[in-house]
């Protein structure tokens, strides 16, 4: 989904294609917010990398991306909890990633430098594959852009245990939260 509004911005502003990378260099946000009867808490990791490529001026065609995050750098902020939802639930010595590929269907442009766009694709969590459709925004930002999406994961889709607080068992819907920037390939 991100790929896809940098690529309809670029096209826009007369760029023919190209590849865009995660800019590290900025401050990524990716965060799961977990809901409890007794607590809500959220995850947060700024390790994303990946990118969106196009060629033409036809996003819905030609467009391509990929986007992954290290489930093992994600912190709740407490080092209990971080240990049991990587070794107990997440399993990350076996599923240290998670993953988004796709192509942009659509895009339009909802404000000067800003765009709507929705993305279809696969999301890869604990072994499992799913298919995704999702929607988001691109914004020019200085040198590059800057990408926003939100949606729902179902942790029993993704043969995740549903972990309890507790006698209490938290929501297995996890809302995740995407907020990185991505910059021209050839400016790295």
């Amino acid at each position: 989904m991100f790929r896809s509004i940098l690529i309809l911005l670029l096209v826009i502003t007369n760029l023919f294609g190209g590849e865009y990378q995660v800019d590290k260099s900025q401050k990524n946000i990716v965060k799961f917010i977990s809901h409890a009867p007794l607590d809500n808490f959220e995850g947060v990791t700024d390790k994303i990398d990946g990118y969106i490529y196009w060629e033409g001026t036809d996003l819905t065609k030609t467009s391509e991306m990929y986007f992954e995050v290290d489930l093992n750098s994600i912190d709740t902020g407490i080092g209990l909890r971080n240990r049991h939802m990587r070794e107990h639930y997440l399993e990350t010595d076996k599923y240290p990633l998670t993953y988004f590929k796709g192509k942009i269907i659509s895009s339009e442009v909802t404000g000067e430098g800003i765009f709507s766009v929705q993305a279809e694709g696969t999301i890869f969590i604990h072994g499992v594959e799913k298919p995704l459709l999702t929607t988001g925004t691109i914004e020019k930002e200085n040198d590059g852009y800057n990408i926003r999406t939100k949606f729902v994961v179902k942790l029993s889709d993704f043969k995740i245990e549903i972990p309890s607080i507790m006698f209490y068992k938290i929501n297995e819907n996890m809302d995740l939260q995407l907020d990185f920037f991505i910059k021209n390939a050839a400016d790295k």
